[in-house]
């Protein structure tokens, strides 16, 4: 395991040291088992660090998150949450990531075909999850029913449909939300609390944040569980 580079620095050591000792407890938080295994939240971390494009970090965490336990599997669903929460550039940034920690798997040969998608199958879905419609995917559904199905497939196979337990599908969203200052966030912890997590769970996602975004992703995360 390697050891973090910014509480290993010694200018900062001599000229900051509240600074530091601050962040070392931050770190012994995120870094540690506790309500949250300390595997998971480093992933939370390496696709927090990613989306910002702060690359070494990110390969910094993930590397950790393998060390301690998280099987490859793992994080290559993350890739696919990071693909509905960020898009495809953010997704495939984190492919390459993983190549660099757990080694490159081959791409499949040509696209798949189109899953289909019921009659009334994707607004079901939201109700269930959203208990009301939307505004945006009410407009999505009415305006350009393709595009809804298709919001419902990526929402469903990203908080279900991988070997990320939905729990932490929907802490890992909370991480990268809160890392962007989102009040998203809220919608995701919710999500995360319906599906089993404890409010420190859902509060040490919102730590995660914190060694991206600084002290303002706790105070953006905090206003949010309230939301």
């Amino acid at each position: 395991m390697t050891t973090n580079p910014l509480l290993t620095n010694r200018s900062l050591q001599e000229r900051a040291p509240k600074t530091i000792g601050g962040y070392g407890r931050f770190r012994s938080v995120i870094d540690s088992d506790s309500a949250l295994p300390a595997a998971i939240k480093a992933l939370f971390v390496a696709c927090a660090a990613c989306v910002k494009n702060y690359a070494e970090m990110a390969q910094r965490e993930l590397e950790r998150a393998r060390d301690l336990g998280l099987p490859e599997t793992d994080a290559r669903s993350a890739m696919t949450i990071l693909c509905s929460v960020r898009g495809e550039g953010a997704a495939l940034r984190f492919r390459g990531l993983i190549g660099a920690v757990y080694g490159a798997a081959p791409d499949a040969v040509g696209a798949p075909d189109l899953l289909p998608v019921a009659p009334g199958e994707a607004e079901a879905n939201f109700l269930g999850y959203f208990e009301t419609m939307p505004p945006s995917l009410g407009k999505l559904l009415e305006l350009v029913p393709t595009a809804g199905d298709a919001y419902y497939l990526m929402r469903e196979g990203t908080l279900s449909g991988t070997s990320i337990e939905p729990r932490h599908a929907e802490l890992l969203l909370v991480t990268v939300l809160t890392s962007d200052y989102s009040p998203w966030a809220s919608v995701h912890m919710q999500g995360a609390r319906k599906a089993g997590a404890s409010e420190t769970e859902v509060a040490e996602a919102v730590l995660c944040a914190v060694p991206v975004s600084g002290l303002s992703a706790w105070v953006v995360g905090a206003t949010a569980m309230d939301a």
